[in-house]
């Protein structure tokens, strides 16, 4: 920790450490991933981590989507005014919220501009309503928002100079590892009630009906493997576009797992609403650690 902060060290040290244990406990391949960055820069990466995860949970832990925006206010009143903000944390607003704590300790020691949390939040009203995405540039929009947007942060932390010549290369990983995410997550969008995958990618491979019941035919595989591919298509283009050898590339790491995740998901017996298991811990292991030693993707 680089300044000195605005009330205990102890109690500041002591939600970092709640943000990397959540961030163990509900995202490993992230947390594995900090474990080749910086070691002065692995707080702040668990602390924007673990408020990721939390608001990407916020519609599985809400009955109602009102219930689900009143959570996603609290973050917006959070940001605005960190000693205020109610919603439940009665005894000293964001600062008796761990994650929240953490967050805002980030932001300012990072730099790193609020409006674009914002911006995540907003994207994440999507996901508490039954409603289509309609279009597959509204949803890199959403994957920018959502997946790509903490990975700059993670960059910027790590490295602000570095980070903005990584830029291109921050912003299609991010791109590569949301679609991924889409392919990965289809049954349980769809026992939610979701609908992640484009509505203009489902009507061009007729498939409308068969994903509204969840039936693995060579039309549903087509409008997926045209989503995989697109996928790919973002991995290759952030591959090719890191740029010279500085630290800031370590939060590109995550992404280094796309094709792992995307590869079994590609053959012929593959049945999108029963996907197979993850790969092995030790692969994913395995291949953070050969995009750490060789400075790419």
């Amino acid at each position: 920790m680089d300044d000195a902060p605005t009330h205990s060290d102890a109690e500041l040290a002591e939600n970092y450490r709640r943000c990397e244990k959540l961030v163990r406990e509900q995202d490993i391949d992230l947390w594995l991933a900090t474990l080749f960055a910086p070691a002065q820069a692995r707080p702040h990466l668990h602390a924007i981590g673990a408020f990721a995860v939390e608001v990407a949970g916020v519609r599985a832990k809400t009955s109602q989507p009102l219930l689900g925006e009143m959570r996603l206010r609290w973050w917006y009143d959070a940001l605005e005014a960190p000693g205020e903000a109610g919603a439940g944390e009665e005894s000293g607003g964001a600062r008796a919220h761990p994650i929240a704590d953490a967050l805002i300790d980030t932001l300012d020691r990072r730099a790193i501009a609020r409006e674009e949390v914002v911006r995540l939040l907003e994207a994440h009203v999507f996901d508490l309503y039954d409603e289509p995405m309609e279009t597959m540039e509204a949803l890199e929009t959403y994957c920018d928002n959502v997946f790509g947007a903490p990975m700059r942060w993670r960059a910027a932390a790590i490295d602000a100079e570095d980070a903005a010549r990584q830029d291109e290369a921050l912003r299609s990983a991010g791109r590569a590892a949301g679609l991924a995410w889409v392919m990965r997550s289809l049954p349980r969008h769809i026992a939610l009630g979701q609908r992640f995958v484009p509505a203009e990618l489902m009507a061009r491979h007729r498939a409308e009906e068969d994903f509204a019941h969840a039936r693995a035919t060579p039309t549903t595989r087509a409008a997926l493997a045209e989503l995989s591919a697109r996928a790919r298509a973002h991995y290759e283009t952030a591959r090719r576009s890191i740029r010279d050898d500085g630290a800031a590339r370590a939060a590109l790491l995550p992404a280094a797992l796309v094709p792992l995740y995307l590869r079994p998901m590609e053959g012929a017996a593959y049945d999108p609403f029963r996907p197979p298991a993850p790969p092995a811990q030790w692969r994913r292991q395995w291949r953070l650690w050969r995009a750490a030693r060789s400075g790419g993707l």
